[in-house]
């Protein structure tokens, strides 16, 4: 029998809202680091040295406090359910700090792959940015999964749906961009049917 990995964007994709306006809140810079998602998201702004900016700016918010808001941060129920009943096949790929999700991601019960920060005399220090097509190849090299499925909504997920087997835009949350469709295979806009999808490859 013939198995596949899903590979999952994390911020509007698993998240029913983009994570890094909800770390910003807590700063009062939502509506500005929104911006700057959203910019990054359409491919204008290059995401490393988005994320770069971003981790200097949210990097202030202790990160105990930044656990709290991960803690209340939606997921989307039906994909989430999917997720938990696979999760030795499934993967969240995100370009998010692995100090910053991780309760996002004990809650799913999955692996993760995502940038890597340390914290140092209680400062952020963001050490790598995940390249996502990366972990498409290392799954694929792994030799565990026949079929590699990569399912993402923005620019920065665009490598890695091209990477895959089958690469899925979805916009659940708001519109993929740009990059994300044409790199795609298909389009969903529904996280029920998304699922469906899912189910039947």
């Amino acid at each position: 029998m013939s198995r596949t990995a899903f590979c999952f964007d994390l911020d509007g994709t698993l998240t029913t809202t983009e994570i890094l306006p909800c770390i910003a809140a807590e700063l009062g810079v939502a509506d500005e680091i929104a911006t700057l998602t959203r910019l990054t998201m359409d491919g204008l702004v290059p995401f490393e040295d988005s994320m770069r900016l971003r981790t200097l700016i949210l990097g202030q918010v202790p990160v105990a406090r930044v656990h709290d808001v991960m803690a209340s941060v939606p997921i989307a129920s039906v994909l989430q359910e999917f997720v938990r009943h696979a999760t030795d096949r499934c993967f969240v790929v995100t370009g998010n700090l692995n100090i910053w999700i991780s309760p996002l991601i004990e809650s799913l019960g999955c692996k993760a792959f995502s940038s890597q920060a340390k914290l140092i005399d209680g400062a952020v220090r963001l050490e790598s940015v995940l390249s996502k097509d990366e972990v498409v190849h290392t799954l694929r090299t792994d030799g565990c999964f026949d079929r590699i499925v990569a399912i993402g909504d923005g620019a920065n997920d665009a490598a890695m749906l091209r990477a895959a087997d089958i690469g899925i835009a979805y916009g659940g949350v708001h519109a993929p961009a740009t990059a994300a469709v044409n790199a795609a295979d298909l389009v969903v806009h529904n996280a029920g049917a998304l699922c469906k999808l899912l189910k039947a490859l």
